[in-house]
């Protein structure tokens, strides 16, 4: 499945979602179809869920609370290893992704 516009991007292959653009949407209201996209696939009984951002090259605040919520959702299911690639080529993945092993120490987080 895949949410887009003309900004920004979001599917999954499998156990991988990629995100892609500038995701500058309106609020937690506006993030909850891509959360009930991301969420299922979190409950699909995989063991391992890939979140490749490296593509993604702005998140504003109510997309970075949604990769919160996303992350202790992760860390609930237990058994389920969480990875999350980023880039250095976006400066604002590297000073907000770390931030993610606060909520899920166990999260494998990848920046490149």
């Amino acid at each position: 499945m895949e949410i887009s516009d003309e900004n920004f991007r979001v599917w999954a292959e499998q156990n991988q979602v990629y995100f892609d653009g500038v995701f500058r949407l309106a609020g937690p209201d506006a993030y909850a179809p891509i959360y009930s996209l991301i969420s299922g696939i979190l409950h699909g009984g995989h063991k391992q869920v890939t979140f490749n951002l490296t593509g993604l090259e702005f998140l504003n605040s109510s997309g970075i609370n949604l990769l919160a919520k996303l992350t202790i959702e992760a860390r609930k299911i237990g058994d389920l290893l969480l990875v999350v690639k980023g880039t250095h080529q976006y400066p604002w993945q590297a000073k907000s992704l770390p931030n993610l092993k606060k909520l899920h120490p166990s999260l494998d987080l990848r920046l490149a």
